[in-house]
């Protein structure tokens, strides 16, 4: 019997939501992590605030 190939665990819906946040506003993981802790799911609030987060670095 042919083993099945390992796949790596499906991604979270919080992990596509930090990635898409790091790629749009180029910020950290980190930061991206710290937004949704303080600012939940809302994705014009969190763009709005990494895109702030950006203009600083």
């Amino acid at each position: 019997m042919a083993e099945e190939p390992i796949q790596p665990p499906p991604r979270t819906d919080e992990e596509q939501l930090i990635r898409r946040l790091v790629q749009a506003a180029n910020i950290t993981e980190d930061q991206a992590r710290e937004l949704i802790t303080v600012l939940g799911y809302d994705w014009a609030s969190l763009i709005r605030e990494a895109r702030i987060l950006s203009r600083k670095a």
